[in-house]
C-alpha cells in the first residue's frame, strides 16, 4: 500500500485505473460538505473544535442548555445549506451504477439532497430529535417551533449578529444563559438530537448495514474524511483486510493512509467531479486528463 499523497491532476489515471469496471462503496466525512459552506472538524485550515459529549450532554443541564440553545441556530443554518459539486458528482456516479451506496459520517443531509438514493446515515441527522425516555421521535421543525415560543426572537436576535455553524449544526452563539429548554411533549423525557455524539456507540444495525455494503462492493473510496474516529476507520481496515482496493481524497493526511491504494490530497468537489467526466468516457477513447 502507498502513503504517498498525490494531486488529483498527477493521478487522475490511476484513479480511475482502480475504480474503473468496479462497484464502489463510498465513506464521506466532513470534507466534502465544505464546499456547502459548513466548516471541517479537522481539515488542515479548521480552527480546533470540542463537540460536546454524550456525558456531558445527559449529564449536565448547563450543558444541555448551551446545546440546544446554539442548536436552535445552527439547524437552520444547515437546513438551508445545499449540495456542493462532489455531492452531486457521487449521486451521478450512483446513477451511472459505479456507486453501489454510500456511508456518511456527516448529519447534514446533503447526500439526499443531492438525490442518493441508497445511503446510510452513519451518525443520524440533524432533521430528528429523540425522546431518551420513551423513545419518541419528532422533526427538528416541530421541536424549532416549540423552541421559539419559548424563546422569541432568540434565534433572529443571533443570526443578526452573525454566526459560524460546526458540522453537527452547533452555532457559535455567547449569550445563552437565558435560554429555555423544552422536554418531551409525550413524557417530559429529555430530548437529545438524533445524532451520535462523542462518546456514544452506533447503532448495531447501522453498523451491520454498513459493513454489508462494504462487503457488497469491489472497492471503497473515502471522500473528506481524516478518519480520525474508529467509527469510519473501521470500515477502511475491514476494506483492505478482505483486499479490496481503497481510495483516499481527502485534504491533509488521514489514519487510513497506510492502507490505501492511493491517496489524493485533493478537495472532493475537484476530484469527484473530474473523476466523474473521466468514467464517463468510454476507456478506448479516453484521453489523459489534467486538472490543475
Amino acid at each position: 500500500m502507498s502513503d504517498a499523497k498525490t494531486s488529483v491532476g498527477a493521478d487522475l489515471d490511476r484513479l480511475v485505473e482502480l475504480l474503473a469496471g468496479r462497484r464502489i462503496a463510498v465513506l464521506t466525512g466532513a470534507g466534502v460538505s465544505t464546499d456547502s459552506g459548513i466548516p471541517d472538524y479537522r481539515g488542515p485550515s479548521s480552527p480546533p473544535r470540542n463537540p460536546m459529549t454524550y456525558q456531558q450532554f445527559v449529564g449536565d443541564a448547563a450543558f444541555r442548555q448551551r446545546y440546544w440553545a446554539r442548536n436552535h441556530v445552527g439547524w437552520r443554518a444547515m437546513d438551508g445549506s445545499r449540495p456542493n459539486l462532489g455531492h452531486r458528482a457521487l449521486a451521478r456516479l450512483e446513477r451511472m451504477g459505479v456507486v453501489s451506496g454510500l456511508i456518511t459520517q456527516n448529519v447534514d443531509l446533503l447526500h439526499t439532497k443531492a438525490g442518493h438514493r441508497r445511503v446510510i446515515d452513519l451518525h443520524g441527522t440533524y432533521a430528528r430529535v429523540c425522546c431518551l425516555h420513551c423513545g419518541a421521535l419528532i422533526s427538528r421543525m416541530t421541536l424549532a417551533e416549540r423552541l421559539e415560543a419559548a424563546n422569541p426572537g432568540f434565534a433572529a436576535d443571533a443570526k443578526a449578529s452573525g454566526v459560524e455553524v460546526a458540522p453537527d449544526a452547533d452555532a457559535v452563539v455567547a449569550d445563552t444563559e437565558g435560554f429555555r429548554m423544552v422536554d418531551c411533549a409525550s413524557c417530559g423525557g429529555m430530548l437529545k438530537p438524533d445524532i451520535v455524539y462523542f462518546g456514544e456507540s452506533v447503532p448495531k444495525d447501522r453498523v451491520a448495514a454498513a459493513y454489508e455494503l462494504v462487503d457488497d462492493a469491489d472497492a471503497l473510496l473515502v471522500a473528506g474524511s481524516s478518519l480520525t474516529v474508529m467509527s469510519g476507520l473501521r470500515f477502511v481496515r475491514h476494506a483492505a483486510k478482505h483486499g479490496r482496493p481503497v481510495v483516499i481524497v481527502n485534504r491533509g493526511r488521514t489514519r487510513g493512509d497506510d492502507l490505501a491504494s492511493l491517496t489524493v490530497d485533493a478537495g472532493c468537489s475537484h476530484a469527484l467531479s473530474a473523476l466523474v467526466d473521466a468514467l464517463g468516457i468510454p476507456e478506448a477513447s479516453r484521453t489523459r486528463q489534467r486538472v490543475s
